[in-house]
């Protein structure tokens, strides 16, 4: 019964929904949405829509942030007429001024818009229809199979009456992944981003993907979303919060969008540890835990904004944490229970027009004493993770050369717990970052687009951490370990990152995007990886050459 006390939560706001326009969101997808935040960084103050501290957007809010643009005397170069375009025909619908139909419709039905493959508009409906499609093939060295992927399917959104809209995203996939990606999924027991999966072949893994929601307006400054799907907290590459890296999962999402004030509450359901037999999931029920996370964004002034948060992560459904507005740390202690809880903030400044600072702060446990001192500061209580990047708009005054710079590291054992299914993970995958805990990244990103429909893309990656020798040893890097079990020999004090076999990671990718008509894109690129680590005679080198063709389908990496 209480499984299903969320959906039936969100089926009574359903029935609140009041009548103002409302928009499906729009897929979270990195360089999708850069081409979004590099013109509010470009101007140097904050876009009137939305906020940009929690992702996905909505597409009738992008839409309005395009508005605003349309003026602007400094999108001169031809590669920004060209995404504003880009942008404005992928949410065509919610534009004051309607983009032109496409000159070579086929049979006059199909693609009678650039961005649609199909699509119905009448007083009551809003329909649109893409396929979707991605065909990869290509090279890893020392490997005598082909690393491929094949994925089909189609994606449907929409709107009834202009109230409630609505997303749907099926796909079916073969694929076989860089080894590194392929070594990780068999060990977690899940493919990153998609959990469940079957063998295909002797290397390959097979999935299906679902994801989808429904979003409408309770009030004209309250929305609501019930989606099967992820989300991502801040302006970075990766997220110390909340990101992308795990399994869809069912959330019911509320924003309060007030004057400078941007209040978003999320509670899911998600999926704790599962049971898996040679690194594949096994048959059966498996079991559940329960999520809830609020955060408050507030603008301040014209050029930064600061969030803060709480996350829970509880075992078992409870109706206190349903409460959008109260502390769950209060909660936790009036409950007696172990729940795990985590707080800290994210923030963004566009100090300058074209260039911005961000960071965020997780807490995940905290000793005065031991935080602030000397001796105590290297404690296994001090748990906590941080970030700092800077983007560069328009870098050294080159048109559409974008600068990205950020820094991640989190302390030992951040992210796990004592108790059973309360580690911040979903489907066996960390719901932050791909490493988990006790690591240091440092991560440099370069795009430029010297032609209008071209667009490059130079990553280059340095990560150090600590791994664990056995199943029994716990120093603080793997979040599905419980972190009472830790047999280091380190005791409380001089727990530091990269403890345990220091692990060493090189990585560089290098990516060419063509966009052939309105989301399809050919794309060309190159990795690189080099690892080393203390139980490691040699380094391990790959290098990975791939061509792919896609629709409608964000650009896959595999950089961790």
């Amino acid at each position: 019964m209480k499984k299903n006390l969320l959906l039936a939560f969100a089926l009574f706001l359903l029935f609140e929904v009041q009548s103002f326009a409302q928009g499906a969101y729009a897929p979270f997808d990195r360089d999708y949405y850069h081409l979004i935040e590099r013109y509010e960084i470009r101007q140097g103050t904050m876009n009137p829509s939305f906020h940009t501290g929690f992702k996905p957007y909505r597409r009738d809010q992008i839409a309005a942030f395009l508005d605003s643009l349309s003026t602007s005397s400094k999108l001169t170069s031809r590669s920004d007429r060209q995404n504003l375009s880009y942008l404005g025909n992928d949410n065509w619908e919610f534009l004051n001024d309607e983009p032109e139909d496409s000159k070579t419709p086929i049979l006059k039905t199909f693609y009678r818009k650039p961005a649609d493959f199909f699509h119905y508009k009448d007083s009551i409906f809003d329909i649109h229809v893409n396929p979707v499609l991605y065909l990869s093939g290509g090279i890893e060295q020392g490997f005598e199979d082909a690393r491929f992927r094949n994925t089909r399917g189609i994606e449907l959104r929409g709107s009834v009456d202009n109230k409630v809209a609505f997303y749907t995203y099926l796909t079916t996939t073969q694929t076989l992944h860089p080894s590194w990606v392929g070594q990780y999924a068999r060990n977690n027991g899940a493919v990153p981003g998609e959990g469940f999966w079957k063998e295909y072949g002797a290397q390959g893994f097979g999935y299906f993907s679902a994801r989808g929601h429904i979003s409408f307006n309770i009030t004209k400054h309250i929305e609501a979303q019930l989606g099967h799907d992820r989300n991502f907290v801040g302006e970075g590459y990766r997220s110390m919060i909340l990101s992308d890296f795990s399994n869809p999962y069912l959330f019911l999402k509320l924003n309060t969008k007030i004057w400078k004030f941007n209040f978003t509450n999320v509670f899911s359901q998600m999926t704790a540890d599962v049971r898996y037999n040679r690194g594949r999931p096994t048959d059966g029920r498996y079991p559940q835990k329960w999520f809830s996370h609020h955060r408050l964004g507030i603008n301040l002034g014209k050029k930064l904004n600061i969030g803060i948060f709480e996350s829970v992560m509880a075992n078992e459904f409870d109706w206190n944490y349903l409460n959008p507005v109260i502390f769950y740390r209060w909660i936790e202690h009036q409950l007696g229970t172990p729940d795990k809880v985590m707080l800290g903030f994210d923030s963004k400044w566009n100090f300058s027009p074209g260039m911005q600072l961000y960071g965020q702060f997780a807490l995940d446990e905290f000793v005065f004493g031991e935080f602030f001192g000397i001796d105590g500061k290297n404690s296994l209580r001090n748990k906590h993770s941080i970030q700092a990047g800077f983007k560069y708009i328009d870098a050294f005054k080159i048109h559409n050369l974008d600068l990205q710079l950020e820094y991640n590291q989190a302390r030992p054992y951040t992210y796990q717990e004592k108790f059973e299914h309360q580690s911040f993970t979903n489907y066996r995958t960390p719901l932050t970052h791909p490493l988990g805990a006790n690591f240091r990244e440092a991560i440099a990103i370069l795009r430029y687009q010297p032609i209008p429909r071209l667009y490059l893309n130079a990553t280059g990656i340095y990560q150090f951490f600590g791994t664990d020798p056995n199943n029994e040893t716990n120093f603080g890097g793997n979040v599905l370990k419980n972190r009472l079990v830790t047999n280091t020999g380190i005791g409380l004090f001089g727990n530091v990152i990269g403890q345990g076999i220091e692990n060493k990671i090189m990585m560089g990718t290098l990516n060419a995007s063509y966009m052939v008509k309105q989301n399809v894109f050919v794309d060309l690129s190159h990795s690189y990886r080099r690892q080393t680590a203390q139980n490691l005679d040699a380094a391990r080198i790959s290098n990975v050459s791939q061509l792919s063709l896609r629709m409608n389908i964000s650009r896959q990496d595999f950089n961790y």
